[in-house]
């Protein structure tokens, strides 16, 4: 459930992906602590082409 974060993809990406720079070490780190899910967070940033990239952990 995503209720807790914005409807826009766009700037839903920003604050992921901030959030996941300064204070996550992984997406599923901040999903368990957002208690949102991984999958439909995924799904939302996907609709503007980005995907999870463990690697750099961040959306890319």
């Amino acid at each position: 459930m995503l209720n807790k974060l914005p409807a826009d993809p766009v700037i839903l990406l920003g604050i992921i992906n901030t959030k996941l720079r300064d204070y996550y070490r992984t997406l599923d780190d901040l999903c368990d602590d957002m208690d949102i899910s991984r999958t439909e967070l995924s799904g939302r940033l996907k609709m503007i082409d980005y995907e999870y990239d463990a690697g750099r952990n961040q959306f890319i």
